[in-house]
């Protein structure tokens, strides 16, 4: 074959490449809804990065530490941070019971995302942006513009601070959407302040009830309050082979806390618990909230994140609810200075959310590859 030859081959072989990728940018949402009975190469994933759904690894399910809020409102607080403090060490994930939101507003959130998958792909696909900071974003897979292999979801990741500012620009339909997503980030942004002084309070960073000193506490939490958080609903559907590929890879959250509403009816959320995948037991009633590498960085490594990912259901669709809450946008996040001594020197540089934005559109994220990238080779060399 000539040059000219194999060079024209080629480039019509990456040509159709391209537009075969651009087909799987629409979503997973997409492609069922035009009839799918395989996976498509895209999401088939290296054989040993496969789920193993045998029924001996379908067993190995986890039942999470609990954290009840209510004990740790009332007289025997100090109980409660303790068992706080032992689940953000030993598992990076507890289930939350008692947590006060109104399951109205749980109801109406899942509704309204249901919803919102349910419109036609064109009523969708006007939210499609590579802008990750956009006010509104809807998507396929973790990072489509990166990802060798994608992963089977669709997700619409709603801005939620402030308010008054990103509102206008959320969808319109479903109509009762925005004021679902309003009700829901109010109830879980309050949750999120409460769980954030438990922890500030189990790290010994500021007092507990009994002793507390307001000033130091209020300093300490303003920045908390003013912090982000970000609505991501996830809709995995229902995938032909589901041991070929994952609704989302291993991977640990990049913010402070993250508060889960798992799919109550179909499981799929696992973490990587003593060597092993583990699937979570959800709790009716409860949140999953697990540690973020801002907090790994901001415990300097007391308190980790996990890796987690998702499995897929070969016959129901699932539907799930993150609340991604850290500090600011526009924050610096560090190891907190009284966390570090000589026992404990810095374990990770500074950083931010531009460089994590930066990171993520140059990368494809994969297990704690951007927290790795954060972490000092030698430990207190800054």
């Amino acid at each position: 074959m000539s040059p000219a030859l194999v060079l024209e081959v080629q480039t019509i072989c990456k040509e159709d490449e391209l537009v075969e990728s651009h087909k799987y940018h629409k979503g997973v949402k997409h492609l069922c809804e035009r009839g799918l009975t395989k996976v498509p190469r895209k999401y088939i994933l290296p054989a040993l990065e496969r789920p193993l759904l045998s029924k001996k690894d379908g067993a190995t399910n986890l039942k999470l530490p609990i954290i009840d809020l209510a004990q740790l409102q009332g007289p025997d607080r100090i109980h409660a941070l303790e068992s706080l403090s032992k689940a953000c060490e030993e598992y990076g994930f507890f289930q939350l019971i008692n947590h006060g939101i109104a399951s109205e507003s749980v109801l109406e959130m899942i509704q309204a995302a249901r919803k919102f998958f349910e419109l036609p792909f064109e009523e969708r696909s006007k939210y499609m942006s590579k802008d990750q900071s956009a006010p509104v974003r809807y998507g396929t897979s973790f990072n489509q513009n990166k990802d060798r292999v994608f992963c089977w979801r669709d997700f619409i990741k709603l801005n939620c601070h402030p308010l008054s500012d990103v509102l206008p620009f959320w969808p319109s339909s479903p109509a009762e959407l925005r004021q679902a997503v309003v009700n829901y980030s109010k109830g879980t942004k309050s949750l999120y302040l409460m769980l954030a002084k438990a922890i500030l309070e189990s790290l010994g960073l500021v007092e507990t009830e009994k002793n507390i000193d307001e000033n130091d506490s209020c300093d300490l939490l303003k920045e908390f309050e003013d912090g982000s958080q970000l609505i991501v609903a996830n809709c995995y559907p229902s995938c032909p082979e589901p041991d070929l590929t994952l609704g989302m890879p291993p991977h640990s959250d990049y913010g402070f806390l993250t508060l889960l509403l798992p799919d109550e009816e179909v499981k799929g959320l696992q973490i990587q618990h003593e060597g092993r995948w583990v699937t979570v037991e959800p709790i009716p009633n409860s949140f999953v909230v697990n540690v973020g590498d801002h907090l790994e960085i901001f415990s300097n490594g007391k308190y980790r994140s996990v890796l987690h990912r998702v499995l897929v259901n070969p016959s129901k669709s699932r539907i799930s609810i993150a609340s991604l809450h850290s500090l600011p946008f526009n924050s610096m996040i560090r190891p907190s200075p009284k966390l570090v001594n000589d026992a404990n020197p810095r374990r990770y540089k500074d950083t931010d959310f531009a460089t994590f934005i930066q990171y993520m559109a140059s990368h494809e994220h994969k297990n704690k590859n951007f927290l790795e990238s954060r972490r000092l080779s030698q430990l207190g060399d800054a």
